[in-house]
């Protein structure tokens, strides 16, 4: 099954040379990446920012998480994104506090990597059409995260909720979803049956197993076909590596099916690259995972290749460059 490292590993790693090995991924990557992808730009569509240290702190991650508890801001992104070939990002908002929104904003216009940002607002809230309309007004800011399937769906009854994502399709921007479920799956459907103009983001899919249980199971089947035909809905191939009895996987034959089901299902113009930077430390550096799926889809050809790792999300939030080096569609 190839190479494996263990969790004890791998902390004890990072806890004493954790700089040294991302830079020794970063720089073995690098190569891989000149020989592979060559001139390919990447756009990396699912990255957090946060200041644990600033005066008012973070609500999440929590000061015990010794992984994440760290400043994670461009000027950290930016040496292990540049050798992968990584030339924009869009941050995905990991706080609940409304004005994190304007602090991300206020960051991202600082670093032109950044070329979109989706924030955290709570559609069916009185004052949701309000910042929908504050922050809209920034062309960084590109959508939204809300978490569905938490509530059964019952949300969907409420007028207001469905009225407010409808201002925000209207304002052609995007939802993105948090950890997928068989319930959000479900949520996602739902949604898209009422609003087919609204676009529709699922994050790291490949991290959710299938259900074995057969009415489950049938229920997930039935959700995937539905997704097959609805050009609106994208998904992230992020989080990609799985922890299996202590040991993560660090070779694509491992992943290849999970991949494969979710390229059948959702074909190359709906998938996106996203590195979940630094959440994705919880498992392994950021190259380990780009590593695989960069494998993966060089070997489905360049041009496939050139839909996930940025065309794609162009279409998808409609970020406009800022620099040279990131691409537009023409």
């Amino acid at each position: 099954m190839g190479h494996k490292i263990s969790r004890r590993q791998f902390l004890g790693t990072t806890a004493m040379a954790g700089a040294a090995l991302y830079g020794n991924l970063n720089h073995g990557l690098a190569a891989d990446t000149q020989s592979t992808t060559g001139t390919m730009p990447i756009i990396d569509t699912h990255i957090h920012l946060y200041d644990p240290f600033r005066q008012q702190g973070v609500p999440w991650p929590s000061r015990e998480n010794k992984i994440l508890y760290q400043t994670s801001l461009p000027d950290q992104y930016l040496p292990i994104a540049r050798p992968l070939g990584i030339v924009g990002a869009i941050e995905i908002e990991c706080s609940s506090w409304l004005e994190d929104n304007q602090w991300v904003l206020d960051v991202a216009a600082k670093n032109d990597i950044m070329v979109g940002t989706v924030g955290h607002l709570v559609p069916g809230t009185p004052d949701f059409r309000t910042n929908l309309d504050r922050f809209g007004k920034n062309p960084l800011f590109r959508g939204i995260r809300y978490g569905l399937g938490r509530q059964a769906g019952m949300e969907f009854d409420r007028p207001e909720f469905v009225a407010d994502l409808k201002a925000l399709a209207d304002a052609d921007l995007v939802l993105d979803t948090a950890n997928p479920s068989l319930s959000l799956l479900a949520d996602v459907v739902r949604v898209s049956d009422m609003l087919p103009h609204l676009r529709v983001v699922i994050d790291h899919l490949p991290q959710m197993v299938p259900p074995t249980e057969p009415a489950e199971r049938a229920s997930y089947d039935a959700i995937m076909k539905k997704f097959r035909n609805r050009p609106q809905i994208y998904v992230k191939v992020s989080e990609v590596l799985r922890r299996i009895n202590g040991s993560i996987p660090t070779n694509l034959e491992f992943y290849r099916p999970r991949l494969d089901e979710i390229l059948d299902v959702f074909g190359i113009d709906r998938v996106l690259y996203g590195s979940d930077w630094p959440n994705a430390n919880q498992w392994l550096p950021v190259p380990a995972g780009f590593k695989i799926v960069q494998e993966y889809f060089m070997g489905t050809g360049r041009q496939s290749a050139e839909k996930f790792f940025w065309r794609n999300s162009v279409k998808c939030y409609k970020w406009v460059s800022r620099t040279a080096d990131q691409p537009q569609l023409t």
